[in-house]
């Protein structure tokens, strides 16, 4: 089985799945999911981990928390065994409860705390368990969307901190859940290889700070990561050697001369890294695919012509400061 890549350090932000064996039940009764939130209770305490939001589903549970010690998998693993143990004893089953290792993304401040909180908080919805989510007892949206007092281990402040208004949170709450079905597409283009949730300067901070230079077979994450830039960051870092303005290449219909030169090395550039299709790179620049096609040819043109020009003096500059 492929191992998790897990970054772990003090005051890492999470977001945490875990499904139950083969798609079974982790959760046949109210008992089994009080005894949960009982158990989530206690690991908050012990390991010093802030719990902000949940939701238990049928064959599987979302958390989101903040550790306050780098220890996710300790504690992780302390919930599934101990979770496990009392399940199997209580259904007198045995075996494996949970689907392998629990997945984790790590999220990068308090700021994306809300949008996440609102994609959790939707799961019933989604899953046609109910019409309303006022009607599912098994989350924490009760806690945020109306003015029930929450457990002491459930932290509500980070979340509403996310909110502008100061009076009447929890109306300004249930809207801002309502409102999330037309974000959610949004949320999931800030994740990135499945495993942080951020900016790319945030992703960047991690590859440097965090992780090993040395590739590892069994963690395909950790491979992709040190291999893969994001294109985007690849475009404006070019931009930025160039002294050009992407977004003018962008909106303008036709370039000309150093602006239509530098707008095409760019984009050969990021073509010869191999690392996106024509109809990517054609997205990036707002092209069209045989544009590209046609852009990538009369470049490898140029460049093959014995006389200086200028498209290969941009060229030789990008290859030349820019490694990848």
């Amino acid at each position: 089985m492929t191992r998790q890549l897990r970054i772990e350090f003090e005051g890492a932000y999470y977001h945490v799945l875990s499904r139950g064996n083969n798609q079974s039940n982790i959760f046949n009764s109210n008992e089994d999911r009080q005894d949960f939130l009982y158990i989530l209770s206690d690991m908050s305490e012990r390991f010093e981990v802030e719990i902000y939001a949940y939701v238990l589903m049928d064959n599987h549970y979302h958390l989101l928390l903040r550790t306050m010690r780098p220890n996710l998998s300790k504690c992780m693993q302390w919930l599934g065994t101990r979770y496990t143990r009392r399940f199997n004893l209580r259904n007198l089953q045995n075996g494996h409860l949970f689907q392998g290792r629990f997945k984790s993304i790590i999220v990068e401040n308090d700021a994306y705390l809300m949008r996440l909180s609102c994609y959790i908080h939707r799961n019933p919805l989604r899953a046609g368990i109910v019409e309303r989510l006022v009607d599912y007892k098994w989350s924490s949206y009760q806690f945020y969307a109306y003015k029930k007092k929450p457990p002491e281990w459930l932290k509500t402040g980070p979340v509403f901190s996310g909110l502008s208004v100061t009076k009447d949170k929890q109306r300004a709450y249930r809207n801002k859940v309502q409102k999330y079905s037309d974000e959610k597409e949004s949320l999931w283009e800030d994740v990135k290889f499945g495993l942080i949730y951020g900016s790319q300067e945030f992703l960047e901070y991690i590859k440097e700070t965090y992780l090993s230079l040395n590739k590892d077979g069994e963690l395909p994450q950790l491979n992709q990561l040190l291999k893969d830039e994001d294109q985007q960051a690849l475009i404006e870092k070019a931009a930025r050697l160039l002294n050009c303005n992407i977004d003018f290449f962008r909106e303008s219909r036709r370039l000309l001369g150093n602006n239509r030169d530098k707008r095409d090395a760019i984009l050969y550039f990021l073509w010869k890294t191999g690392r996106c299709s024509n109809q990517k790179i054609g997205e990036l620049f707002n092209i069209t695919y045989s544009s590209v096609s046609r852009r990538v040819s009369n470049v490898e043109t140029q460049l093959k012509r014995s006389d200086d020009c200028r498209i290969k003096r941009i060229y030789k500059k990008l290859n030349e400061i820019i490694k990848v």
